[in-house]
């Protein structure tokens, strides 16, 4: 495999690592309900299941997130694109997000925080942890509940989210996802025999 190798430069330290899932997160309740972007986001564990999302303690939904232990990280779709961009640079200190951008509340079933309709997705978190970094603070949280859109799950009862037409960011821009390049453990699955035509 020789056809990929690069020349390098070699930079300070700082985080580049791409692409992400930039989320809108819903944090407080009823009138205090806010919804902001996220990008730092991820998985950290699945037995139990752990995810965690990173804030600015400088923004307004850390002190509701703080206050509250829960928050909901919602997964948006192409169609979202230009909300998930107006909740990351606009604040909830002095404007109402929701009415801003159209997105809709639903009532969660595990977390006071509440859904936003619009989103095929949406993973109900409790706080567990919350981790001083530096810029940001890591709120570690155990995933209580999952929602999903029901024209998402197949016929096998799995979740279907190649269906879903969720975005991705990178490098300050974001996109759509491309085509499937393979899936979990195809690199080692053995291929499937043909039966020989009998004459």
């Amino acid at each position: 495999m020789s056809e990929n190798l690069y020349s390098k430069q070699t930079w300070k330290g700082s985080v580049i690592t791409s692409p992400l899932p930039p989320t809108l997160v819903t944090c407080g309740s009823g009138d205090s309900a806010n919804v902001l972007t996220v990008a730092w986001t991820g998985i950290c564990c699945t037995r139990p299941p752990v995810v965690y999302i990173s804030v600015r303690p400088e923004r307004h939904s850390y002190g509701l997130i703080k206050q509250t232990g829960e928050f909901v990280i919602n997964l948006p779709t192409e169609q979202l694109t230009r909300a998930v961009d107006l909740c990351g640079v606009k604040s909830g200190r002095d404007t109402d997000k929701f009415a801003l951008t159209g997105l809709e509340t639903q009532p969660a079933s595990q977390v006071s925080a509440p859904l936003i309709a619009q989103c095929p997705v949406n993973i109900e978190c409790k706080v567990r942890d919350v981790i001083a970094l530096g810029s940001h603070d890591m709120f570690l949280a155990d995933v209580l509940a999952v929602n999903a859109a029901e024209e998402l799950v197949d016929e096998k009862g799995r979740l279907a989210l190649e269906r879903a037409g969720l975005i991705a960011y990178a490098h300050g821009q974001y996109f759509s996802l491309g085509k499937v390049l393979g899936s979990f453990g195809y690199s080692v699955r053995k291929k499937k025999k043909h039966p020989k035509n009998k004459k």
